[in-house]
C-alpha cells in the first residue's frame, strides 16, 4: 500500500507489430483498416495499451471507441490530455490510411488539438471521428472530433492533422 492507499496494476499484451506493418504494406489501406476493424488482424499496441478500438471504417473516415479509465487519469483527477491526442491522431490517421493504395504509407507531420472539456472515468464511452479534408499525392489532411457517445453534442476535443505520403 502506498501513502495514498492501495496500488493498482494493469497487464497489457500485444501482438508483434513488425508482423502487422508487414501484411498492411501489401494491402490498400481501406481493405487492411477493414481488417482491423472486425478483428481479423489484431490492433497495434497503442490500441491494446489504451483499450480504443476502430468501429467504424469507410473512404476517408475512421470512428475509434475508448472508455475513459482511472489508471490515464494525470495528476489533476482527469484523463490526460495526451490521450485524447492519441485517439485523435488514431482516427485522423487511419481516415488518411484508408485512401492510400496497396505499398503506400504515411506517417504526422502536425497535430493541431483543442481540448475542450475534460475526461473522466465512469462517464461512458468516448467516440474518436476523422475525416479526410485534403488526400493530395504528396500530403494528405484530417480532421477528427473526440465526443461521448451516447450525446454526441459532449465535445470533448476537436483537432486536424497533416501528413506526409510515404510513397
Amino acid at each position: 500500500m502506498s501513502a495514498l492507499g492501495e496500488r493498482r496494476l494493469r497487464t497489457v499484451e500485444w501482438e508483434d507489430p513488425r508482423e502487422l506493418a508487414s501484411e498492411a504494406s501489401g494491402m490498400a489501406g481501406l481493405e487492411f483498416m477493414r481488417l482491423v476493424a472486425d478483428g481479423t488482424r489484431p490492433p497495434p499496441p497503442i490500441a491494446r495499451l489504451l483499450d480504443m478500438s476502430i468501429v467504424e471504417v469507410g473512404p476517408g473516415r475512421a470512428v475509434f471507441a475508448m472508455e475513459p479509465a482511472e489508471w490515464m487519469y494525470n495528476p489533476i483527477g482527469s484523463v490526460h490530455g495526451g490521450v485524447a491526442a492519441t485517439i485523435l491522431d488514431s482516427c485522423m490517421g487511419c481516415a488518411v490510411h484508408t485512401t492510400l493504395p496497396a505499398g503506400v504509407g504515411y506517417t504526422t507531420t502536425d497535430l493541431q488539438v483543442r481540448y475542450l472539456r475534460s475526461m473522466r472515468a465512469g462517464g461512458g464511452r468516448v467516440l474518436a471521428e476523422g475525416r479526410v479534408v485534403h488526400a493530395g499525392r504528396r500530403t494528405a489532411t484530417a480532421e477528427g472530433r473526440l465526443f461521448l457517445e451516447e450525446d454526441e453534442t459532449v465535445l470533448f476535443a476537436h483537432a486536424s492533422t497533416g501528413c506526409v505520403i510515404l510513397r
